[in-house]
Protein backbone atom coordinates (compact mmCIF):
# COMPACT_ATOMS: atom_id res chain seq x y z
CA UNK A 1 0.00 0.00 0.00
CA UNK A 2 1.06 3.31 -0.86
CA UNK A 3 1.75 5.45 2.74
CA UNK A 4 -0.58 8.14 3.58
CA UNK A 5 0.20 11.64 2.37
CA UNK A 6 1.43 13.33 6.22
CA UNK A 7 0.98 16.68 4.99
CA UNK A 8 -1.32 18.64 6.94
CA UNK A 9 -3.89 19.48 4.52
CA UNK A 10 -3.53 16.83 2.48
CA UNK A 11 -7.19 15.67 0.51
CA UNK A 12 -8.41 19.21 1.28
CA UNK A 13 -9.59 21.14 -1.88
CA UNK A 14 -8.77 24.66 -1.40
CA UNK A 15 -9.67 27.74 -4.14
CA UNK A 16 -7.68 30.73 -3.61
CA UNK A 17 -9.80 33.87 -4.55
CA UNK A 18 -6.88 36.30 -6.51
CA UNK A 19 -7.06 39.17 -8.51
CA UNK A 20 -10.29 40.42 -8.94
CA UNK A 21 -12.08 43.37 -9.76
CA UNK A 22 -10.50 46.32 -7.69
CA UNK A 23 -7.91 49.02 -7.84
CA UNK A 24 -5.75 46.93 -5.88
CA UNK A 25 -6.02 43.99 -8.70
CA UNK A 26 -2.11 43.59 -8.64
CA UNK A 27 -1.69 43.28 -4.92
CA UNK A 28 -4.07 40.43 -4.77
CA UNK A 29 -2.36 38.40 -7.56
CA UNK A 30 0.59 38.49 -5.38
CA UNK A 31 -0.74 37.83 -2.30
CA UNK A 32 -2.91 34.72 -3.68
CA UNK A 33 -0.02 33.37 -5.55
CA UNK A 34 1.91 33.30 -2.40
CA UNK A 35 -0.81 31.72 -0.18
CA UNK A 36 -1.48 29.17 -2.70
CA UNK A 37 2.35 27.86 -2.93
CA UNK A 38 1.94 27.57 0.56
CA UNK A 39 -1.38 26.11 0.41
CA UNK A 40 0.22 23.42 -2.05
CA UNK A 41 3.49 23.16 0.34
CA UNK A 42 1.01 22.08 2.50
CA UNK A 43 -0.48 19.17 0.68
CA UNK A 44 -4.17 20.50 -0.69
CA UNK A 45 -5.31 20.57 -3.68
CA UNK A 46 -4.86 24.28 -4.79
CA UNK A 47 -7.70 25.55 -7.64
CA UNK A 48 -6.45 29.39 -8.63
CA UNK A 49 -9.32 31.83 -9.45
CA UNK A 50 -9.16 34.89 -10.55
CA UNK A 51 -12.41 36.23 -9.54
CA UNK A 52 -14.63 37.73 -11.89
CA UNK A 53 -18.14 38.05 -12.08
CA UNK A 54 -18.82 34.83 -13.08
CA UNK A 55 -17.31 33.92 -9.57
CA UNK A 56 -20.60 31.66 -8.13
CA UNK A 57 -20.63 29.88 -11.13
CA UNK A 58 -16.69 28.70 -11.58
CA UNK A 59 -16.98 28.04 -7.63
CA UNK A 60 -19.82 25.95 -7.89
CA UNK A 61 -18.32 23.80 -10.85
CA UNK A 62 -15.02 23.81 -8.64
CA UNK A 63 -16.86 22.84 -5.34
CA UNK A 64 -13.79 22.98 -3.08
CA UNK A 65 -13.67 22.66 0.37
CA UNK A 66 -12.59 25.94 1.41
CA UNK A 67 -12.10 29.53 -0.73
CA UNK A 68 -9.07 31.29 0.61
CA UNK A 69 -9.72 34.32 0.28
CA UNK A 70 -6.94 36.94 -1.07
CA UNK A 71 -8.76 39.36 -2.81
CA UNK A 72 -8.01 43.28 -1.72
CA UNK A 73 -10.24 46.18 -1.86
CA UNK A 74 -13.77 46.27 -3.24
CA UNK A 75 -16.27 43.85 -3.85
CA UNK A 76 -13.55 41.10 -2.52
CA UNK A 77 -12.80 42.64 0.29
CA UNK A 78 -16.45 44.78 1.43
CA UNK A 79 -18.93 41.55 1.75
CA UNK A 80 -20.04 41.17 -2.14
CA UNK A 81 -18.21 38.27 -2.18
CA UNK A 82 -19.00 36.95 0.94
CA UNK A 83 -22.52 37.37 0.30
CA UNK A 84 -21.53 35.18 -2.73
CA UNK A 85 -19.64 32.39 -0.56
CA UNK A 86 -22.34 32.66 2.08
CA UNK A 87 -24.79 31.60 -0.79
CA UNK A 88 -22.91 28.97 -1.63
CA UNK A 89 -22.42 27.39 1.39
CA UNK A 90 -18.73 27.67 1.18
CA UNK A 91 -16.25 28.13 3.94
CA UNK A 92 -13.83 31.09 3.69
CA UNK A 93 -11.22 33.15 5.21
CA UNK A 94 -11.32 36.30 7.34
CA UNK A 95 -14.17 37.95 8.22
CA UNK A 96 -17.91 37.70 7.43
CA UNK A 97 -20.09 39.67 5.68
CA UNK A 98 -21.00 42.66 8.12
CA UNK A 99 -18.04 42.87 9.91
CA UNK A 100 -16.13 43.46 5.89
CA UNK A 101 -18.72 45.52 4.66
CA UNK A 102 -18.59 47.82 7.89
CA UNK A 103 -14.58 47.66 7.90
CA UNK A 104 -14.36 48.83 4.41
CA UNK A 105 -17.06 52.01 5.02
CA UNK A 106 -14.36 53.97 6.90
CA UNK A 107 -16.35 56.51 8.38
CA UNK A 108 -19.10 54.03 9.42
CA UNK A 109 -16.53 51.85 10.68
CA UNK A 110 -15.08 55.02 12.74
CA UNK A 111 -18.56 55.53 14.65
CA UNK A 112 -18.69 51.84 15.56
CA UNK A 113 -15.00 52.03 17.18
CA UNK A 114 -15.43 55.00 18.86
CA UNK A 115 -18.66 53.85 20.42
CA UNK A 116 -16.74 51.27 21.22
CA UNK A 117 -14.04 53.74 23.29
CA UNK A 118 -11.52 53.17 20.47
CA UNK A 119 -9.88 56.79 19.49
CA UNK A 120 -10.24 57.68 15.99
CA UNK A 121 -9.19 61.35 14.01
CA UNK A 122 -12.30 63.78 14.06
CA UNK A 123 -13.21 64.87 10.47
CA UNK A 124 -15.97 63.86 8.21
CA UNK A 125 -17.30 62.57 4.61
CA UNK A 126 -17.82 65.36 2.31
CA UNK A 127 -18.88 65.34 -1.39
CA UNK A 128 -15.24 65.36 -3.34
CA UNK A 129 -16.36 68.42 -5.60
CA UNK A 130 -16.65 70.26 -2.05
CA UNK A 131 -13.93 68.93 -0.53
CA UNK A 132 -12.27 70.34 -4.30
CA UNK A 133 -13.66 73.71 -4.23
CA UNK A 134 -12.08 74.85 -1.02
CA UNK A 135 -10.23 73.56 2.49
CA UNK A 136 -13.20 71.68 4.21
CA UNK A 137 -11.15 71.70 7.32
CA UNK A 138 -7.69 74.28 8.17
CA UNK A 139 -4.45 72.18 6.70
CA UNK A 140 -2.99 69.60 7.56
CA UNK A 141 -5.18 67.27 6.43
CA UNK A 142 -5.67 63.74 4.61
CA UNK A 143 -8.40 63.14 2.17
CA UNK A 144 -8.87 59.58 1.56
CA UNK A 145 -11.60 57.78 -0.51
CA UNK A 146 -14.42 55.88 1.80
CA UNK A 147 -14.14 52.69 0.51
CA UNK A 148 -10.56 51.89 -0.56
CA UNK A 149 -7.46 50.18 0.89
CA UNK A 150 -3.53 50.32 0.18
CA UNK A 151 -3.59 54.16 0.42
CA UNK A 152 -5.61 54.11 -3.03
CA UNK A 153 -6.49 57.53 -3.49
CA UNK A 154 -5.22 59.23 -0.42
CA UNK A 155 -3.87 63.01 -0.35
CA UNK A 156 -2.02 64.69 2.25
CA UNK A 157 -2.92 68.42 2.28
CA UNK A 158 0.08 70.22 4.10
CA UNK A 159 0.11 73.19 6.60
CA UNK A 160 -0.22 76.14 4.22
CA UNK A 161 -1.29 74.30 0.86
CA UNK A 162 -3.06 77.12 -1.06
CA UNK A 163 -5.83 74.73 -2.45
CA UNK A 164 -7.12 70.93 -2.05
CA UNK A 165 -5.57 68.60 -5.27
CA UNK A 166 -7.37 68.86 -7.94
CA UNK A 167 -7.13 65.23 -8.65
CA UNK A 168 -10.35 64.66 -6.48
CA UNK A 169 -12.69 66.84 -8.71
CA UNK A 170 -11.59 64.81 -11.97
CA UNK A 171 -13.48 63.68 -14.44
CA UNK A 172 -12.05 59.91 -14.41
CA UNK A 173 -11.89 59.88 -10.84
CA UNK A 174 -13.35 56.16 -10.26
CA UNK A 175 -13.29 56.05 -6.48
CA UNK A 176 -16.65 56.97 -5.34
CA UNK A 177 -18.35 60.65 -5.24
CA UNK A 178 -17.36 60.89 -1.01
CA UNK A 179 -14.28 61.27 0.20
CA UNK A 180 -13.45 61.29 3.98
CA UNK A 181 -11.19 64.26 5.19
CA UNK A 182 -9.72 63.89 8.55
CA UNK A 183 -6.70 65.78 10.45
CA UNK A 184 -3.63 65.22 9.94
CA UNK A 185 -2.08 63.25 12.76
CA UNK A 186 1.87 64.05 13.17
CA UNK A 187 4.36 61.57 14.37
CA UNK A 188 4.75 57.53 13.79
CA UNK A 189 3.07 55.11 11.13
CA UNK A 190 2.40 52.04 13.24
CA UNK A 191 0.41 48.59 12.42
CA UNK A 192 -0.94 45.86 14.21
CA UNK A 193 -1.77 42.69 13.34
CA UNK A 194 -4.73 40.64 15.06
CA UNK A 195 -4.78 36.89 14.72
CA UNK A 196 -8.10 35.11 16.57
CA UNK A 197 -8.54 38.13 18.54
CA UNK A 198 -5.22 38.25 19.93
CA UNK A 199 -2.45 41.09 18.52
CA UNK A 200 0.33 40.37 17.18
CA UNK A 201 2.92 42.69 17.85
CA UNK A 202 3.80 46.68 16.64
CA UNK A 203 5.37 47.64 13.78
CA UNK A 204 7.06 51.42 13.20
CA UNK A 205 6.80 51.78 9.69
CA UNK A 206 9.26 54.36 8.32
CA UNK A 207 8.34 55.45 4.48
CA UNK A 208 11.16 55.88 1.78
CA UNK A 209 9.26 59.14 0.50
CA UNK A 210 8.07 60.23 3.78
CA UNK A 211 4.06 58.99 3.25
CA UNK A 212 3.33 55.32 3.69
CA UNK A 213 1.55 55.22 -0.05
CA UNK A 214 1.34 52.52 -2.50
CA UNK A 215 4.42 52.04 -3.26
CA UNK A 216 5.57 52.55 -0.06
CA UNK A 217 3.70 49.68 0.63
CA UNK A 218 4.31 46.96 -2.26
CA UNK A 219 7.49 48.52 -4.13
CA UNK A 220 10.81 46.81 -2.97
CA UNK A 221 12.42 49.76 -0.82
CA UNK A 222 9.48 51.40 -0.20
CA UNK A 223 9.34 51.68 2.87
CA UNK A 224 11.37 50.21 6.12
CA UNK A 225 9.75 47.92 8.67
CA UNK A 226 10.53 48.55 12.53
CA UNK A 227 9.92 45.35 14.62
CA UNK A 228 9.37 45.99 17.60
CA UNK A 229 8.31 49.42 16.99
CA UNK A 230 10.76 52.15 18.69
CA UNK A 231 7.87 53.58 21.04
CA UNK A 232 7.26 53.10 25.04
CA UNK A 233 6.20 49.83 26.52
CA UNK A 234 2.50 51.85 27.59
CA UNK A 235 2.24 52.90 24.51
CA UNK A 236 2.97 49.66 22.53
CA UNK A 237 0.45 48.07 24.91
CA UNK A 238 -2.16 50.58 24.35
CA UNK A 239 -1.81 49.89 21.00
CA UNK A 240 -2.36 46.08 20.99
CA UNK A 241 -5.43 47.03 23.04
CA UNK A 242 -6.68 49.23 20.60
CA UNK A 243 -5.84 46.88 17.90
CA UNK A 244 -8.20 43.94 19.59
CA UNK A 245 -10.96 46.20 20.71
CA UNK A 246 -11.70 47.29 16.88
CA UNK A 247 -11.23 43.88 15.91
CA UNK A 248 -13.83 42.35 18.38
CA UNK A 249 -16.13 45.67 18.12
CA UNK A 250 -16.34 44.99 14.16
CA UNK A 251 -17.12 41.48 14.71
CA UNK A 252 -14.02 40.67 12.76
CA UNK A 253 -12.78 36.71 12.41
CA UNK A 254 -9.32 34.85 11.43
CA UNK A 255 -7.08 37.85 10.46
CA UNK A 256 -7.11 41.53 10.65
CA UNK A 257 -4.92 44.46 10.61
CA UNK A 258 -5.28 47.74 12.26
CA UNK A 259 -3.24 50.88 11.33
CA UNK A 260 -2.63 53.28 13.58
CA UNK A 261 -0.78 56.71 14.04
CA UNK A 262 1.43 58.20 17.43
CA UNK A 263 1.83 61.06 18.04
CA UNK A 264 4.81 60.23 20.17
CA UNK A 265 5.36 63.92 20.95
CA UNK A 266 1.78 64.55 22.61
CA UNK A 267 1.56 61.08 23.45
CA UNK A 268 -1.46 60.95 21.06
CA UNK A 269 -2.60 57.46 19.67
CA UNK A 270 -5.27 57.08 17.32
CA UNK A 271 -6.52 54.00 14.93
CA UNK A 272 -7.09 54.96 11.12
CA UNK A 273 -8.55 51.77 10.23
CA UNK A 274 -8.77 47.96 10.18
CA UNK A 275 -8.26 46.32 6.94
CA UNK A 276 -9.95 42.91 7.13
CA UNK A 277 -7.85 41.00 4.33
CA UNK A 278 -4.54 42.52 5.37
CA UNK A 279 -1.56 41.66 2.14
CA UNK A 280 0.17 38.14 2.02
CA UNK A 281 2.87 39.56 -0.23
CA UNK A 282 6.43 39.56 0.83
CA UNK A 283 6.43 43.03 2.13
CA UNK A 284 3.24 42.62 3.81
CA UNK A 285 3.07 43.69 7.52
CA UNK A 286 1.33 40.47 8.88
CA UNK A 287 3.21 37.74 7.56
CA UNK A 288 6.44 39.44 8.72
CA UNK A 289 4.69 39.75 12.32
CA UNK A 290 3.95 36.38 12.37
CA UNK A 291 7.34 35.08 11.67
CA UNK A 292 8.52 38.00 14.90
CA UNK A 293 6.32 35.45 16.60
CA UNK A 294 7.30 32.65 15.86
CA UNK A 295 4.66 31.41 13.15
CA UNK A 296 6.20 30.98 9.52
CA UNK A 297 4.37 31.60 6.65
CA UNK A 298 3.18 28.34 5.65
CA UNK A 299 1.99 27.69 9.40
CA UNK A 300 -0.07 31.19 9.01
CA UNK A 301 -1.65 30.02 5.98
CA UNK A 302 -2.70 26.90 7.24
CA UNK A 303 -4.11 28.37 10.60
CA UNK A 304 -6.24 30.54 8.29
CA UNK A 305 -7.58 27.98 6.31
CA UNK A 306 -8.36 25.92 9.04
CA UNK A 307 -10.09 28.29 10.83
CA UNK A 308 -11.86 29.08 7.86
CA UNK A 309 -12.62 25.36 7.71
CA UNK A 310 -14.06 24.58 11.25
CA UNK A 311 -15.81 27.90 11.51
CA UNK A 312 -17.57 27.19 7.98
CA UNK A 313 -18.89 23.76 9.49
CA UNK A 314 -19.79 25.41 12.74
CA UNK A 315 -22.33 26.93 10.69
CA UNK A 316 -22.36 29.96 8.76
CA UNK A 317 -22.32 32.91 10.03
CA UNK A 318 -22.39 36.87 8.27
CA UNK A 319 -20.33 38.96 11.36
Amino acid sequence: MPEADSRPLAGRHVAVLLGGLSSEREVSLVSGAACADALERLGAKVSRVDAGRDLAQVLSRLNPDVCFNALHGSWGEDGCVQGVLETLGLPYTHSGVLASALAMDKTRAKAVLAAAGVTVPGGGLYDRREAAAGHVLPPPYVIKPNAEGSSVGVFIVEAGANSPPEAIAAEDWALGDQVLVEPYIPGLELAVGVMDGRAMTVTEIVPAGGFYDYDAKYAEGGSTHVLPARISPAANARAMRMAEAAHAALGCTGVTRSDLRYDDVNDILVLLEVNTQPGMTPTSLVPEQAAAMGVAFDQLVLWMTEDAHARGHAGRTVG
